[in-house]
């Protein structure tokens, strides 16, 4: 095997050691050990490819961020995490949601909409989340981490399906035997916009029990203060109805009232690990992890037209346009068993866990309905419209994972694992449109004199009742793959990789579409489907050391998604083209090229990529009548370079650079299933968007800088001073020219923060987002959700999706 590299040790390079004691990462801290002197630190060790390997040995791309830095950082969110890895972009949606969509992008395989978030998506995401061994997108708080790994390209052979674009692992602190320790802290802050206060408070401990069993425990809890007013949301009456002026039922208009920093922060998460090691060969690690939240609102602002007055004004800043309050709430955990067992020629891994995932949320329609005219032209035209959608899911699985990794130095090294995923997930929505029969029982009719709406509505067939909408998809999966690599080692310096993975899976859909008031279609719409797929996914990985500090690599890799089915009407007034109802997998051709190595000052990775996309699969809506459906595309294309470089610019003042070029576009045409209106039985297709228009949501550019600097201030006292900056290009929200589509500006995030650290204790000054750029990300466009006087809507639910504003706040952590 390759020795690992290895990195000069200086003040700088302890800077970051100290940095991650300063934030209470006392236990975390890299060791010098004795052959290395006081000349050199280990590098980062990661698994990735299942063997415990340096960062810089593995050849291709990978990034760690390692626990000391995310404490250091006051980092605990994943989405401020993701902009210190370069190639990566994400929709940042704050916690509302934050478990629901992944908007992780990585070299710019997506053509979702950026307005995605508040319903699971039909297709899964292109990029595959894991905690340990586990796939699972959970958006935990990051506490008590070891590091993020971030795989980029597709990782099929080791990873399997959903790895399309590429994988993020995040690995949590296992109890460590024969050490007692214990870390209590709090941070107080306040955001630019609220009124309020931030207050996050953890404890950590690790308890030896014994000389062969160790307890490692977290807990801690989240409670931020809002930000965003709901300026002109209805008064409700008890039965939730918007409330008429007056009392008069048939004319009266709405009762409007604010709500301040309505977007409140409530979030309890814990997590506890057994570690059993009765001898050197053989580990058995029991945990259990889990989180709560309870979210008040959006962190979205509207930038558009306020009617609400009755002339036209525009919002303020931090406002939001919503007529209802717009909370949600979820609870995720995972357990899981770890057993690991040194055989001499090899290491058998046994991972087997389980988890569940639920959650819930309140969005207000009301401007969809109003930009597509539903209100006057199917309803009635009510003088308070309100459109409430309740959207909710339930994702639970267990999953079994068994691997061999070859030990020692060996001319042929080999990993050989199965695979078996058991998933059940639910996905549904009720929409509601409170107090519209009553209004309906007592309004006039339109077109016959002397009777109501609502019986005038009757007579049409229609059932007069405030639910509008009523859908469920109910999907079962499972997926069994044998999987290995093999590395050969031609030399000291020249080896090759080839890996492959061979799945079977099987996709159950059962899904329900009603329209409650409506008598057509006259039954339920369901699509009812079972998919079955296997292949064999294929990588190639060849490598050579140049010289002792620097390594060439290629690759050649595949990367698979699973297909599935859409729930629309076929049949009646409402009739969808039968082409919505099932969607086929996409898959990516990768092409890697890249170098990575050390010099005395600094270590590098520069590489080159090409990923060509077959069928990729497009989160939409049906062109008639907006019903949720994935559908295919043609074929896109992303290509680009990465740099990362850290180093040292003196004794004391160390440095990360990061900085990504992304060119992604479609190389055909992207065309949509359209036709067969009212069910008529004409088909046709409609075009998306044309060849060679830019992927959304990813940048061109992007780049991430940071720089430490430590100094001893007094005995026994070190400030360790950071500062940190995130760049991207310009982006759009959707592929196409539709309503969801509008561009956004680039922008730059900038933090700083300086610690003072003693031995038993340390103190956080810290300022995030120091010059409060909005940072948007994903929006709910004024043409998709906006307002229309002519409606009667004079609210507005329109949003722009913005970085955390400015924070201001100060830490404390007291070791023992």
């Amino acid at each position: 095997m390759k020795q690992v590299n290895k990195q000069r040790f200086t003040k700088s390079t302890l800077a970051s050691a100290v940095a991650a004691v300063s934030a209470g990462t006392l236990f975390a801290v890299p060791q010098i050990s004795a052959a290395q002197g006081a000349d050199a630190v280990e590098e980062i060790i990661v698994t990735a490819t299942r063997r415990a390997q340096s960062v810089q040995d593995i050849p291709y791309n990978i990034s760690a961020v390692s626990g000391d830095e995310l404490e250091a950082s006051q980092i605990t969110d994943a989405a401020e995490m993701m902009r210190s890895v370069p190639g990566l972009t994400v929709v940042d949606r704050g916690y509302r949601n934050s478990g629901t969509v992944n908007g992780v992008m990585i070299r710019g395989v997506n053509v979702d909409s950026g307005s995605n978030g508040d319903v699971p998506l039909s297709a899964v995401p292109t990029v595959a989340t894991y905690v340990d061994d586990t796939p699972l997108y959970a958006n935990f708080v990051l506490k008590d981490i070891e590091r993020v790994e971030v795989l980029r390209g597709p990782q099929g052979t080791l990873y399997g399906s959903g790895s399309l674009a590429g994988t993020v692992r995040y690995i949590m602190n296992k109890p460590k035997l024969g050490e007692y320790e214990a870390t209590v802290g709090s941070s107080f802050s306040q955001t630019e916009g609220s009124d309020g206060f931030n207050m996050n408070s953890d404890v950590l401990v690790n308890v030896p029990l014994g000389d062969m069993v160790a307890l490692r425990a977290n807990v801690g809890m989240i409670d931020n203060d809002g930000i965003v007013d709901y300026t002109n949301v209805y008064e409700l009456d008890a039965q939730g109805a918007p409330v008429a002026a007056g009392g008069d039922i048939a004319n009266g208009a709405p009762v409007f009232r604010s709500v301040e920093d309505a977007d409140t922060v409530e979030i309890s998460y814990a997590r506890a690990a057994l570690l059993i090691e009765p001898n050197d060969q053989l580990s058995a690690q029991l945990s259990h992890q889990m989180q709560s939240d309870e979210i008040g609102g959006r962190r979205q602002v509207t930038r558009g037209t306020n009617w609400v007055s009755g002339e036209e004004e525009f919002y303020d800043d931090y406002e939001n346009g919503a007529v209802t309050l717009e909370p949600s709430e979820r609870d995720v955990s995972l357990t899981s068993l770890e057993i690991s067992l040194d055989m001499g020629f090899a290491t058998f891994t046994s991972s087997t866990s389980s988890y569940s995932h639920d959650g819930i949320a309140i969005s207000d329609n009301s401007g969809f309905y109003a930009q597509n005219g539903w209100f006057a032209n199917y309803y009635g035209g009510s003088p308070r419209p309100l459109a409430q959608a309740e959207r909710f899911y339930d994702d639970s699985a267990l999953v079994q994972e068994i691997r061999l990794v070859s030990n020692g130095d060996n001319a042929v090294d080999w990993v050989a694992g199965f695979f078996y995923m058991d998933q059940e997930s639910k996905a549904g929505q009720n929409s509601y449109m409170p107090g519209w029969a009553e209004w309906a029982a007592a309004a006039p009719a339109v077109w016959t004199p002397g009777i109501s709406f609502a019986e005038e509505f009757t007579g049409w067939g229609a059932n007069v009742q405030d639910q509008d909408f009523y859908f469920r998809r109910n999907q079962k999966f499972t997926d069994v793959a044998v999987f290995g690599e093999t590395t050969f080692n031609f030399s000291d310096t020249l080896r090759m990789t080839l890996g492959l993975r061979h799945f079977d899976n099987k996709l159950t859909n059962d899904s329900v579409l009603q329209l409650p008031i409506w008598p057509e279609p006259e039954a339920d719409t369901r699509a009812s489907f079972t998919t079955e797929d296997d292949d064999t996914l294929l990588k190639a990985n060849v490598s050579w050391d140049m010289s002792e500090s620097t390594m060439l690599y290629a690759t050649i890799s595949e990367g698979y998604r699973r297909g599935g089915a859409n729930a629309v009407p076929l049949m009646g007034g409402f009739a969808e083209s039968p082409e919505y109802l099932q969607y086929g997998a996409d898959q990516v051709l990768n092409y890697e090229l890249g170098v990575k190595g050390t010099t005395d000052a600094m270590r590098y990775t520069v590489s080159l990529f090409r990923m060509d996309w077959t069928d990729p699969q497009l989160n939409t809506a049906t062109t008639n009548w907006g019903f949720f459906a994935a559908v295919n595309g043609d074929e896109a294309r992303t290509q680009g370079l990465e740099v990362e470089l850290n180093g040292d610019l003196s004794e004391n003042i160390s440095y990360n650079f990061g900085y990504a070029f992304v060119d992604a576009e479609l190389t055909k045409d992207f065309y949509q299933p359209s036709g067969n209106w009212q069910g008529s039985g004409v088909l046709g297709e409609f075009m998306v968007a044309e060849s060679g228009t830019t992927l959304p949501g990813t940048a061109e550019h992007t780049m991430s800088l940071s720089l430490d600097h430590t100094t001893t201030v007094a005995t026994d006292l070190t400030l360790v001073s950071r500062l940190s900056g995130y760049y991207q290009s310009e982006t759009t929200n959707a592929i196409g020219s539709g309503r969801t589509f509008t561009e956004f500006d680039g922008f730059q995030l900038w933090n700083a923060s300086s610690t003072l650290v003693a031995e038993d204790w340390d103190v956080t000054l810290f300022a995030k987002n120091l010059f409060n750029e909005d940072g948007v990300t994903g929006a709910l466009t004024e043409a998709h959700m906006g307002t229309d006087p002519a409606e009667n809507f004079y609210g507005n639910a329109s949003k722009d999706y913005i970085s955390l504003p400015r924070t201001l706040g100060v830490s404390g952590r007291y070791h023992f």
